[in-house]
């Protein structure tokens, strides 16, 4: 009979410690994504909800941001970048398969030896991170996780097109996920239909240039109506769950904060959740757009920010997005 392994045994329990983000400083009106596209300021307002959304300099990317946002939340957390044991990067417009947006991060703020990955669950990445990094740091593979969801959709937008490209935005939030000695994440709710792969996808675009030439660049495609339809009745359902799995009602709620891909998917779920109405609920996508696996950690960051939900509080969040993937659960705010 071999020799028995060591057992590894972590926290009983993982909770969020800090939280940071990082928004470009550039601000990107209607009427300027109006230029390019045959649309309005009140049309884009009417069917998303967005006012303006912040885009990326040249300068800027997914690791750059990713690394702003990191430094803030271990300040928040009141964590050193050396307890860090690793760091999981949430993202699908990290430009490179290999080496990883997560390795680049672990360089920029002064992580040599932490374990780092990059996962890709689009908008619904942050939420699946989570869930990874409460089990690691349960199950002893990590004491402190840094988890980041960053993203620059910008450069994967198809400016002339007037379905997507009012929606996509830049930007970055981040989390230190440590031990807990009671609950403060809740069992993840998550799954996904691969059946509707198409409904929203990075494909090639065309380009045709003045000399007739044509040259090819990636982008966000999207069956809006088709994502809005099974957002509205599945995502209502998931957040129930998640619910039920957490053990609290939505009266007990102090947030609830969706994914920020749609003011009207967002309204739907109230309605569905039968939500009171002294719960707050995240409206980031007005002034930053869809950041896909950022935009949960930047909506929470700016309500905590504006004292808009209390520290320990209840959240209730939900990603959802290109796969197609959800994920959800209940967290005590740090």
């Amino acid at each position: 009979m071999s020799a028995p392994l060591s057992a590894t045994t972590g926290s009983p329990f993982a909770r969020i410690m800090g939280i940071g983000s990082y928004r470009p400083p550039r601000i990107v009106t209607n009427e300027e994504i109006c230029q390019t596209i045959d649309s309005s300021d009140e049309w884009i307002k009417e069917r998303s909800g967005i006012a303006e959304r912040r885009w990326a300099g040249p300068e800027e990317n997914v690791a750059t941001m990713g690394s702003a946002a990191a430094e803030k939340a271990l300040v928040s957390a009141g964590v050193t970048a050396d307890r860090i044991d690793a760091i999981i990067v949430a993202t699908c417009t990290h430009p490179y398969q290999t080496p990883s947006a997560a390795s680049e991060i672990a360089d920029h703020i002064g992580v040599p030896n932490a374990a780092a990955m990059d996962i890709s669950a689009a908008c619904a990445g942050f939420a699946y991170g989570l869930a990874l990094a409460q089990d690691m740091v349960r199950g002893g593979s990590a004491r402190h996780v840094l988890l980041i969801g960053a993203e620059k959709l910008s450069e994967w937008t198809d400016k002339h097109d007037r379905s997507t490209a009012f929606l996509f935005a830049d930007g970055a939030g981040a989390v230190i996920v440590g031990p807990s000695d009671s609950p403060a994440i809740s069992p993840v709710v998550w799954g996904g239909d691969g059946s509707q792969l198409q409904a929203i996808n990075m494909t090639q675009n065309w380009v045709q240039f003045r000399d007739n030439g044509y040259d090819a660049f990636p982008a966000i495609a999207m069956n809006g109506q088709q994502v809005f339809r099974w957002a509205v009745s599945e995502m209502a359902r998931v957040c129930r769950e998640s619910l039920d799995k957490a053990g609290i009602t939505a009266d007990q709620l102090d947030a609830f904060i969706p994914h920020q891909a749609n003011n009207r998917i967002t309204d739907a779920l109230i309605r569905a959740l039968d939500l009171p109405a002294h719960v707050p609920v995240a409206r980031d996508i007005i002034t930053t757009g869809n950041t896909s696996a950022a935009s949960i950690p930047l909506a929470m960051d700016r309500m905590l920010d504006a004292g808009e939900i209390p520290h320990d509080g209840n959240a209730l969040l939900v990603g959802f997005g290109a796969g197609l993937v959800f994920a959800s659960q209940v967290v005590k705010t740090p």
